[in-house]
């Protein structure tokens, strides 16, 4: 009966387990953390040669020291838009 209940314990415990080595968050709307470009408002500079939806790729790390992948898209005010965003949560990254 200790087995039983020691393998039900073990069972409840790991199935609040995840393995993540990278999330693709693609939410309308995302917004911005640290390092992204838009964090604390637009970029100064307007993307004037660039056509409107075009792709922007943008990496960088995290506070935790993930990689963090964003891609934006130029919206026609030519501000920019994050459209998704990978962590990269373990030694290596799905590309």
């Amino acid at each position: 009966m200790k087995t039983a209940i020691a393998i039900a314990a073990l069972a409840l415990v790991l199935s609040g387990c995840t393995v993540a080595s990278g999330q693709m968050d693609t939410r309308a709307g995302l917004e911005p953390i640290p390092g992204s470009i838009t964090y604390g408002g637009q970029p100064r500079t307007k993307l004037t040669r660039s056509p409107v939806g075009s792709i922007v790729r943008h990496t960088f790390r995290n506070e935790l020291g993930q990689r963090v992948d964003e891609v934006y898209v130029i919206e026609p005010d030519r501000s920019l838009k994050i459209v998704s965003r990978k962590v990269c949560r373990g030694p290596f990254c799905d590309d």
